[in-house]
């Protein structure tokens, strides 16, 4: 299966991109990762790895147990929050879908944690942890989040890489456009090469 290989090519040593530290929804959006080669290292590509992912963000246990059906519904969550940053950091007018996912996700679970009675503790209130609920609340967050960066003041700073293939997003700082240091030296590479390369110019 191609999503397997893709899922099994070398991860990349890249550091996160400029905002993904403080915007989840960030992350989520930059976690398939666009290679030189036409290669992609998707970081979601089976259930292990999106458990790990999860884990690592804190919005899920080491043994929460995912299913393909989960690191599913996170791709598509992804690639809707994919499409709204392409659509705002363009200024087009975002997909209608998009938006509707979003809210979906929000409004889906319960905002606080429920009452639970049993004979033993009596009343109390906890979340629900079956792993489709864990799932539920990670999409929650992750699309709050999002909702949250689009509406705010960093939205204006929301960019794409400047180097392709690189297919990251990140908040910009100042005039830097590329989302790490081994883009920006690609990018300048690439302009260096064309300059050499354009008739009646001279290296």
């Amino acid at each position: 299966m191609r999503g397997m290989e893709e899922s099994l090519i070398e991860e990349p040593a890249l550091p996160p991109a400029q905002g993904e530290e403080e915007h989840l929804s960030l992350a989520l959006a930059n976690s398939a990762i666009a290679m030189p080669g036409g290669h992609t290292v998707d970081r979601l590509g089976t259930p292990a790895q999106t458990n790990r992912w999860l884990t690592e963000r804190g919005l899920a246990p080491v043994d929460a147990g995912m299913l393909e059906m989960c690191a599913s519904q996170l791709r598509s969550m992804r690639e809707q929050i994919r499409s709204l940053f392409a659509a705002r950091a363009a200024g087009l007018p975002a997909l209608p879908a998009a938006v509707t996912a979003i809210n979906d996700a929000m409004t889906r679970v319960p905002t606080a944690p429920l009452l639970q009675w049993d004979e033993k503790t009596g009343p109390y209130r906890a979340a629900p942890h079956p792993t489709t609920q864990i799932v539920d609340h990670a999409l929650a967050a992750l699309a709050a989040d999002a909702a949250d960066l689009l509406t705010s003041l960093d939205a204006e700073r929301l960019t794409a890489c400047g180097s392709p293939p690189c297919n990251r997003y990140l908040l910009r700082q100042g005039r830097r456009q590329w989302c790490s240091t081994r883009c920006g030296d690609r990018a300048r590479a690439a302009r260096a090469y064309a300059r050499r390369t354009q008739p009646g110019q001279t290296a």
